[in-house]
């Protein structure tokens, strides 16, 4: 008998790698249910492994979105498509979880401002690398202080195998995207609002890395022990979701401060190990449409 407490119904837009895990995801929550996979004409294999997890499954895009009796719609697709998929469900007041680096709706980092999902209806993840510093670069604010932190750069590095088409097609807005919420997110502590650089690298090598987020700022008086512990205790709160998240290096050298990060994808057989990009974005889209979905039942 299954006493699971009524949860939200939710389709998932995109059948590539980010959809598939994504509804192995929402198949294993507690508050949420997968009821419909779209996916595209190439998306044979994704469906077909969506149906075998016994989700609807579909080729008729936006159409099937909207015809679904569905609460919460996850948006795997492209930054492109979000918009109009955005207006598309704009009148049926679903929560709407872009994973696409379209930089539309609220930005939300779980251990950062995760409390917004509780109340909004349009959620915006940022992008993986955004997932992955923005932890960091909070602590960071915190310890600089207001109008300190001179200079930030943070330069993400994940394995061509674990990017697809889509991913490929969205790079420039995935690196303006993920500047944009650097400098909102951490904007009382930027010396300066356009002081901020982001870069993305695509690494061909074999074996294939494990993707990384190194974060470098320009700031003084910065105690490096306190740095390092509260870094570590940020680490230790992503992983609660992420659990192959880790803090792997902080330098202190006078004014600048170096912060590596490495995320392991820990799904067993369904990710490849070197995929933690994919899995940190999909463990946190699940959290925060559950976080929503407890605040609708209390």
């Amino acid at each position: 008998m299954d006493e699971r407490p009524a949860g939200l119904k939710a389709a998932v837009i995109g059948a590539g790698m980010l959809g598939i895990d994504l509804v192995h995801r929402i198949c294993a929550s507690r508050w949420l249910s997968c009821a419909l996979v779209v996916g595209g004409s190439n998306s044979g294999t994704g469906l077909r492994l969506a149906a075998e997890m016994g989700c609807a499954t579909s080729t008729s895009g936006m159409d099937a979105v909207s015809a679904a009796d569905v609460d919460v719609v996850f948006d795997a697709s492209n930054a492109a498509a979000h918009p109009s998929h955005r207006a598309d469900l704009a009148s049926t007041g679903v929560l709407l979880v872009d994973l696409t680096p379209s930089s539309g709706g609220a930005m939300v980092v779980p251990t950062v401002n995760g409390h917004l999902a509780e109340s909004s209806r349009h959620l915006s993840l940022i992008s993986c690398g955004g997932q992955a510093v923005l932890p960091v670069l909070e602590v960071l604010a915190r310890h600089c202080g207001p109008r300190t932190l001179e200079y930030v750069e943070v330069v993400t590095t994940a394995a061509s195998a674990s990017v697809g088409r889509a991913s490929r097609l969205n790079l420039d807005e995935y690196i303006a995207t993920t500047q944009y919420a650097v400098q909102e997110l951490t904007h009382d502590s930027l010396a300066r609002g356009n002081d901020v650089k982001v870069l993305a690298n695509l690494s061909p090598a074999l074996p294939a890395p494990v993707f990384r987020a190194e974060v470098a700022v320009v700031a003084s008086g910065a105690d490096a022990d306190a740095l390092r512990a509260d870094l570590e205790a940020a680490a230790v709160a992503v992983r609660t979701f992420a659990t192959g998240y880790q803090v792997v290096s902080c330098c202190v050298d006078g004014d600048l401060i170096k912060v590596s990060v490495r995320v392991t994808a820990k799904s067993g057989r369904r990710l490849p190990a070197f995929a933690g990009n994919v899995e940190i974005i999909n463990a946190a889209a699940v959290l925060l449409a559950e976080r929503h979905a407890i605040a609708r039942r209390t």
